[in-house]
């Protein structure tokens, strides 16, 4: 009977061993089934981040683009804040060097001629502060960007062709656009 006894305790040792296995072997399956699940979602979670940091430096680029596109704006506009105050004040220009051009033969009309000098000297010198310059076309070349040509004439000696040989009406700019263009006569 002791080795019936011997026998039995050595086959509950064996099935109680195998048990064990059997739970470790089940342990290390659910562990190892956790850790894919989670080394699935450190995979998922890295993929998100990656994605939420490329959407924040896209958003950050546009800010900065859109920053710099505003101060851009801005630049031009202020650049050209005047321009249709200049546009405005060239009629008066015009007619003040209509003015100057009158032939005056006694002293009153003297003085009235040079009134409407220091008038017209002190408009011109305040345009030019504000960057309205005259376009110098007379005796140049003609330039469809700044000029208008109104009439042709034909080639006198001594001229070359397509020659600004007569302003009608004095072109401006303001800086690098034209606020009027000169209506000149070109030799051709």
């Amino acid at each position: 009977m002791a080795k019936e006894e011997t026998a039995n305790v050595a086959e509950e040792a064996t099935e109680e061993v195998e048990a064990t296995q059997a739970t470790d072997e089940q342990a290390t399956t659910e562990a190892d089934d956790q850790l894919a699940t989670l080394n699935q979602q450190i995979t998922d979670l890295q993929a998100q981040l990656a994605t939420a940091e490329d959407q924040a430096l896209r958003a950050q680029a546009e800010i900065q683009n859109m920053t710099k596109r505003t101060k851009k704006e801005q630049a031009q506009l202020l650049k050209y804040e005047g321009q249709s105050l200049a546009k405005s004040l060239l009629p008066v220009l015009d007619n003040l060097k209509r003015a100057l051009s009158i032939e005056v033969t006694d002293e009153h009309g003297e003085q009235l001629k040079k009134g409407i000098q220091m008038v017209h000297d002190q408009l011109v010198s305040s345009l030019k502060e504000h960057h309205v310059e005259e376009v110098d076309a007379l005796g140049k070349s003609f330039d469809p960007n700044t000029q208008q040509a109104v009439q042709t004439v034909p080639v006198e000696d001594g001229q070359e062709p397509e020659t600004v040989v007569e302003v009608l009406q004095a072109g401006y700019t303001l800086h690098d656009r034209v606020l009027r263009p000169a209506m000149v006569v070109v030799a051709q």
